[in-house]
This record gives structure tokens, sequence and C-alpha cells, in this order.
């Protein structure tokens, strides 16, 4: 008697689950179709689902035509410059759908105290200047001690790899339209 309780709370919510699928029609089986009714090209057959109302198209919606454009890293220029410009740093994230880049720390031979980090965030696919956003990190350890400080700083780098990156995508954009 003590386990009716335990049986019955597992039975009822899968008899309300099947109680509600039936009701909307879950268990209905596909009627079959006549094979004479049904056309033999794959556009006819879509077509008539269509008018049947059986179907959905996304073909003209979207800017009028039936072309689908895809938005790869390796098509967009932006991001293309962007890998030119910094080919040298070594890369910790790169997310194209979340449009971020993030470097590892970098530091040349000239500056052995001293290393950068950038962030660069893709604001829209456009080539304009304000695209992109900058966030470039600076490191400074002390040679003595492990004690190091990391600072967000706003230099003239940002802006002259601003313009770097703005310079190569414009011409890898213009050599795309001239391809095309």
């Amino acid at each position: 008697m003590s386990n009716l309780p335990n049986i019955l709370k597992k039975i009822i919510p899968a008899f309300l689950v099947l109680l509600i699928l039936s009701s909307c029609g879950g268990f209905k089986l596909p009627k079959p179709g006549d094979a004479r009714k049904t056309p033999a090209s794959g556009k006819e057959r879509a077509l008539k689902n269509l008018e049947e109302g059986r179907g959905i198209s996304l073909g003209k919606t979207f800017g009028g035509s039936k072309k689908t454009t895809y938005q790869f890293s390796t098509s967009n220029p932006m991001w293309q410059a962007t890998f030119d410009v910094i080919d040298f740093m070594p890369l910790v994230t790169v997310d194209y759908a979340g449009g971020m880049i993030i470097t590892d720390w970098y530091a040349d031979a000239n500056t052995a105290n001293d290393s950068l980090k950038f962030t660069i965030r893709f604001l829209s696919n456009e080539v304009r200047p304000d695209s992109l956003k900058i966030i470039i990190h600076k490191k400074t350890c002390k040679t003595q001690s492990n004690n190091c400080i990391v600072q967000k700083i706003a230099s003239k780098l940002e802006d002259t790899i601003r313009s770097q990156i703005m310079i190569k995508a414009v011409t890898l954009e213009a050599a795309s339209k001239k391809k095309k």
C-alpha cells in the first residue's frame, strides 16, 4: 500500500502527456497518397505542397532573390585583413560567430619586460573603421621579481592597427569585386 503513491506519481504524468498529445493530433498516421496525383519532379511537388499549405519557402522573402549568401571568415574582407595584419601574434581565441579575436601575450626582442595582448571585436561586416573595436592590454613585469602589472592602454597602436586593417580590407574588397 505504501508503494501506491510512488506508482501514481509515475503513471499520472505519463497519462497527462499522452492525453495532451492525443488532443493535439499527435497520434494521427499519415494517409497514403494517390501516386497518380503526385507530380514526378521535385519542383512540381514543392509547388503543390506550397499551394496546399504544407511547406514554407524562404526563396524570395529576403531581398527578392533566391540566391543564398553564406558568411564565412574566409569571405569576409575585414576578417582576412585582420589576420593578415596580426599574423605575427599567437592567437588564443577566434570566434567568427561571436565576432571576436583574442591574441596571446606577445613580446618582441626589443622589449623583454613588456608584452601586448590584442582583443579585436567585429561590430559589423562592413568595411568601415567603426566596425572594429580594438582593445590592447599591456603587461609589464619587473625582472627581479615576478610581479606583473596588466593594464588596458589606449595608444596610437590601436589607430595604427585599425588603419592597417582598413587599408588591407579595402584592397581585398576591391579585388573581390573585380573578380565578380
